[in-house]
């Protein structure tokens, strides 16, 4: 569990450290600052979320192109129906489980909340409440393949994130169902 922890420290080190740099840019006084802000962050860090698997980052590194790609892709997706005349849009929520550890499932829920078209509204033990703007476009399809591959990149163990299934087209929410909200994004 050590080791664990040794390596949580320093990936969360080196990834709060790239950010920091990234927002001061090359300024001393920056980065004079985040020789104390880094440190803090990665504490605090450490203790609302606490290092259970290590994270696997050659797995992330090969994950990052595709999730580029998808917002790109969502993006287009959003922007043109944005623009249509009818706006072709089936807005819902779906619930879907997902057989991932608490860190494992709020890193899914901020990835499909990014992802253009999804919004991660919650989870309640197993299950992730999403609601999308388009129920057929099949983005409820692509959650699991994502679990499965947080799972990979935080070692969760074979099982995790391979229970991910297909969604109930039920959710928690009002206006809950296939087609539910109409008009509404």
């Amino acid at each position: 569990m050590e080791r664990i922890r040794i390596k949580a420290i320093l990936h969360r080190s080196a990834l709060l450290g790239a950010i920091w740099a990234a927002l001061t840019a090359p300024s001393l006084e920056g980065l004079a600052v985040g020789i104390l802000a880094v440190p803090a962050a990665v504490w605090l860090s450490l203790h609302l979320l606490p290092a259970r698997h290590p994270l696997v980052v050659w797995r992330l590194a090969l994950h990052l192109p595709r999730f580029v790609a998808g917002s790109v892709t969502g993006g287009i997706d959003v922007a043109r129906r944005a623009f249509a005349r009818d706006m072709p849009l089936d807005p819902g929520w779906v619930e879907l489980p997902v057989d991932l550890p608490d860190g494992g499932r709020a890193a899914l829920g901020g990835e499909i909340s990014l992802m253009p078209g999804t919004l991660a509204a919650g989870s309640h033990e197993d299950r992730l409440l999403v609601h999308l703007l388009d129920t057929g476009a099949g983005f409820d399809a692509a959650i699991p393949r994502e679990a499965a591959e947080i799972a990979a990149m935080i070692g969760a163990g074979p099982g995790a994130g391979q229970g991910a299934g297909q969604g109930t087209g039920q959710g928690a929410g009002p206006g809950t169902g296939r087609g539910a909200g109409r008009g509404r994004a």
